[in-house]
This record gives C-alpha cells, structure tokens and sequence, in this order.
C-alpha cells in the first residue's frame, strides 16, 4: 500500500465556495468515477469567507458541471480549523486563497498548495464577474489540474497497486 490508512481527503478551496471549488470538486469527482476510485477518496470544497455560506453553487457554475457530467449536489460553506487538520490535501485556486488557509490555519502547512502547482503552475482565475464562457474555461483549467494531480498520486504510489485495476 501507498502508506495511507482509510479515503484519502482532498479538499479544494476558493473565496466563497460558489464557482472555482464547485467546480474542481466536481471536475475531481468526474475524473474518481471515470477511473472506478470514488471509494477511495473523500472529496469536498470550501470557501475562505462565510458570504455564500449555505447558497447553492452559482447557476452558471452548475450549468458547466451538467453539461460536463460533474455536477453533484452542493451547498456553499467555509473552510473550518477540523478541515485543515483532517484533510490530506488541500487545494486552493489562488495565491490570495493560500495566503488566507495559512494565515488562519497554520496547521494546514504542507498539505496546502496552488491546485496549478500541478500543471506547473499559476492561478485559476475567477469567472464569479465572467460569464458562462468565463465558468467553462475555469472548469477546463480545474480538470486538467486535477487530472494531474489524480496522476502523481496514481504514479507516485499514493493510491497502491489496487489504483492500477482502475477504470
């Protein structure tokens, strides 16, 4: 085995938990079916501030992850000192998201970092003041991330040799 006892705990994070998260959640969600691993892990999002705590995703948000086939049932929180010391990994959108997790939960460091750290870097940018097409391109950015990311724990032995019968 890769070392870990019990679903590996990933959890993504933006400001208010209603477009960016949503939709690397559901995006990271997709990739876990698509490759028979959603028992594997346990996945969540959460938002730096409480403003949309208890909203729904943004509807332009929900819309991309229907068409996509990653939409799930969602409702908005903010990230809570339990998260930072239970998750494995958490995932921020921006340099601002990382600042705060820091900031607020020191216990969070060495399990926080860019979610484009995977693709070599960068930032997701915010569509909450974009459009539709603004919400479909951060998704696009957040799957390919977070099918780099499913990748190194596939490939660095996170996931032990049961990941390799995988869908």
């Amino acid at each position: 085995m890769g070392g870990m006892e019990g679903p590996i705990r990933v959890l993504f994070v933006c400001l208010g938990n209603i477009c960016r998260s949503p939709l690397a959640e559901g995006a990271f969600r997709k990739l876990l079916r698509e490759r028979g691993l959603e028992g594997r892990f346990e996945v969540d999002s959460a938002g730096t501030g409480a403003w949309h705590a208890g909203e729904p995703m943004d509807p332009r948000a929900r819309k991309v992850l229907e068409a996509q086939g990653a939409y799930f049932p969602h409702v908005a929180r903010a990230m809570t000192r339990e998260d930072a010391l239970s998750f494995h990994h958490i995932l921020v959108m921006d340099r601002e998201n990382l600042k705060e997790v820091l900031a607020r939960f020191p216990e969070a460091k060495g399990k926080v970092r860019l979610l484009l750290d995977y693709l070599g870097g960068g930032e997701v940018a915010d569509p909450y003041y974009g459009d539709l097409q603004d919400c479909l391109e951060a998704y696009w950015t957040v799957e390919a991330a977070c099918r780099a990311f499913l990748d190194r724990l596939e490939g660095d032995g996170t996931l032990g040799p049961a990941a390799a019968g995988g869908a």
